[in-house]
């Protein structure tokens, strides 16, 4: 069988003829910027989050960055976050002119938040915890100790629309949240884009402004600010996918139970598992593998795809050199990248290919 890791086109294809009729709704309208059907988009993601208002930008990175700037973190601050996320949790940090500061994770790839407090000093201005894997972090740890320290709390949720902690949906418990809306999200764009989630009605003015060059009408700039704005084809057509979105999530969710089901007997293998209080809308589907770099390649060769998110830690980049981190400076970070793999998990899996996928694994480690 041939198995991709994602089948990006699948989707579209199978929505062409709504998405063509929602763009070519747009270019009648002659309406590419902003306008009528991102503000809806922006409604409808604000409602599906739990949140006042959501505000359209033009990715998940821009998202973040805008964010902390409009919590007036810049220069001189620092932020702590993790190291095993997409480098862009960290570089929006510096883009925006503060210092990462990493802790360690926990056994579910989320900040770790008995490590958090040792790392809080006079210069630290908030936490950024990432919902790894589309697997919600201890919000209710993180909250307590951002209120005791007076800290703010920006969620990257750039992996996990529509997961919830304790019911509730990740974005809406930090100050901001921030979703990625890539082509590789469970809510993908034909290109890029990002949501802002937000309760605070003067931090969403504040963000409608710096996303639109620090214009606070046609011609009044007040604060230098780049062009960070959703087209309007892309909410056009993210609209249709949103009508989806449940069906695809509940998929997921059937796929990663197939997973834990079949994978969990194998000793050699560490399968995710979900806390009662969680629900994971599994972006990745990460097991931690003995023999790692074997099994790749022994499911390459039976045409299976799979990949490593991430094999380096953000603190042992090159671009983190300055930082001052070295090996050993986060031991479980280091040690999961060793091990992780992610599987296949997309919506469009079917039960044969599952099956073929476990089958596969199972066979290499009895070998």
């Amino acid at each position: 069988m041939n198995i991709p890791y994602v089948d990006l086109a699948g989707q579209n294809t199978l929505l062409k003829k709504e998405i063509l009729s929602a763009i070519n709704n747009v270019l009648k309208s002659g309406q590419f910027i902003l306008g009528d059907k991102v503000k809806d988009f922006e409604d409808s993601f604000a409602g599906l989050c739990g949140t006042k208002y959501a505000l359209g930008v033009g990715t998940g990175t821009d998202a973040l960055i805008l964010s902390l700037r409009a919590l007036d973190i810049g220069e001189g601050s620092e932020v702590i976050t993790v190291a095993n996320s997409f480098v862009s949790t960290a570089s929006c940090i510096a883009l925006a002119g503060a210092k990462p500061v990493f802790v360690d994770v926990g056994e579910d790839y989320n900040i770790n938040p008995a490590l958090v407090e040792n790392a809080i000093n006079p210069r630290t201005k908030a936490i950024l915890p990432v919902h790894l894997t589309g697997r919600p972090a201890d919000m209710t740890a993180i909250l307590k100790i951002a209120k005791a320290h007076n800290l703010a709390v920006v969620e990257d949720c750039a992996q996990a629309v529509c997961a919830e902690y304790k019911n509730k949906p990740v974005g809406s418990f930090g100050a901001i949240g921030c979703f990625s809306l890539h082509p590789l999200k469970n809510l993908s764009a034909c290109g890029d884009g990002g949501m802002i989630t937000v309760n605070d009605e003067n931090l969403y003015k504040k963000m409608q402004i710096l996303r639109n060059n620090g214009f606070s009408s046609r011609n009044d700039c007040d604060v230098w600010s780049p062009n960070s704005r959703l087209d309007t084809v892309q909410a056009a057509l993210l609209l249709v996918k949103l009508k989806y979105l449940k069906e695809w999530t509940d998929k997921r969710r059937e796929n990663a139970s197939f997973y834990q089901k079949y994978l969990s007997g194998l000793t050699q293998i560490k399968v995710p598992i979900e806390q009662p209080y969680e629900k994971s809308v599994y972006h990745t589907f990460v097991i931690q593998a003995e023999n790692r770099e074997k099994l790749i390649e022994y499911l390459k060769e039976k045409g299976i795809g799979a990949k490593i998110h991430y094999p380096i830690p953000i603190h042992l980049q090159p671009a983190a050199k300055k930082l001052g981190y070295k090996p050993g400076s986060l031991p479980v970070t280091e040690r999961q990248s060793k091990l992780i793999l992610s599987l296949p998990i997309y919506p469009g899996l079917s039960k044969k290919e599952l099956k073929y996928i476990v089958n596969c694994i199972c066979d290499f480690y009895q070998q």
